[in-house]
């Protein structure tokens, strides 16, 4: 596939910019731990459910050391609500520990220290760095997997390769809002089973809508030369009828 000429991807993030100007993480945090714990949880979960656990478990168990004086078991009843739970408390506690140990308590701000913590995987770390640290990250998730690809800004179903091929194509000062309205755009526009094209803002650019265009074209010509065939076929066997029947009526 094709991808976005630079200009066009301009152009296209202009128009998502204007679309989500109020576009930011949906997670709930009031600092980078509680970020990092957040998005820890957030796997194979919504945003909303992740929110309304975090909102009791946060003022229950506020810092690093509240998490590492837990037992895995005790940590499951607090997040059972979500998925994965007892994977996650797991982690978690173990994050904290090494938190604690090695980087004073603190959320560190290298990507590499990020992603050697337990649980903690490059998509968690770009979203830490960009949203709690303000630094230039593009987080890789489903949606803008989806939308990526489908636009024309990558063209690969590996995360780590659809990051490196959109950031390569915009300003990296662009790389954490862009993050915000492909996700903004993948929720409300360009869904995974049943994408809104028509009422897509940049379907004007995207590879997607062009690739549906061309085959609705071809099926309604295939269509077409299915009816001029049935309505060849339909009138020769009329022909045939009446000429039956003009020879029964001559040999009367």
């Amino acid at each position: 596939m094709a991808l976005l000429s630079r200009a066009n991807t301009r152009r296209m993030l202009a128009k998502l910019a204007e679309a989500y100007p109020d576009a930011k993480c949906a997670l709930n945090f009031r600092n980078p731990f509680e970020l990092l714990i957040a998005t820890m949880l957030s796997a194979q979960c919504t945003d909303e459910r992740v929110n309304m656990v975090t909102q009791s478990l946060f003022a229950k168990y506020p810092r690093p050391e509240d998490y590492a004086a837990l037992t895995p078991e005790i940590l499951q009843k607090d997040i059972k609500q979500l998925g994965l739970f007892r994977t996650k408390s797991e982690n978690i506690i173990a994050t904290c520990k090494l938190l604690l140990e090695k980087y004073h308590g603190q959320v560190p701000t290298s990507r590499d220290d990020l992603v050697d913590l337990p649980g903690v995987g490059r998509k968690t770390a770009n979203v830490v760095l960009s949203n709690a640290f303000g630094m230039p990250a593009l987080a890789v998730d489903t949606h803008v997997k989806r939308v990526a690809n489908r636009i024309g800004l990558a063209n690969s179903m590996n995360p780590e390769t659809v990051e490196a091929e959109v950031c390569s194509r915009i300003p990296e000062e662009l790389w954490s809002p862009a993050h915000h309205w492909l996700i903004h755009h993948g929720r409300r526009v360009c869904s995974a089973r049943s994408p809104k094209c028509e009422q897509c803002l940049v379907s004007e650019f995207c590879q997607y809508y062009k690739r549906l265009q061309k085959e609705t074209k071809l099926q309604k010509k295939v269509l077409e030369s299915e009816k001029t065939v049935k309505e060849k076929h339909k009138s020769r066997s009329s022909d045939k009828t009446t000429s039956t029947a003009n020879a029964a009526k001559s040999s009367n």
